[in-house]
């Protein structure tokens, strides 16, 4: 990519952190990194809970 210090990982967990805060679901999310896991899929959500929980708190 020939930016230092960063990785495809990086490239990776950023497209799918913005497909869950556009309200991409569990499914959406496996789909697109081709793993079974709920619980993979689920640390790519964390942004979006976070999000929730400051709205939430106003």
């Amino acid at each position: 990519m020939g930016v230092k210090g960063l990785h495809f990982h990086d490239l990776r967990h950023t497209g799918n952190t913005l497909a869950a805060q556009s309200g991409a679901s569990l499914a959406d999310l496996k789909a697109r990194m081709g793993h079974d896991s709920d619980r993979i899929a689920l640390i790519y959500r964390h942004d979006t809970r976070d999000a929730d929980r400051k709205i939430a708190d106003g």
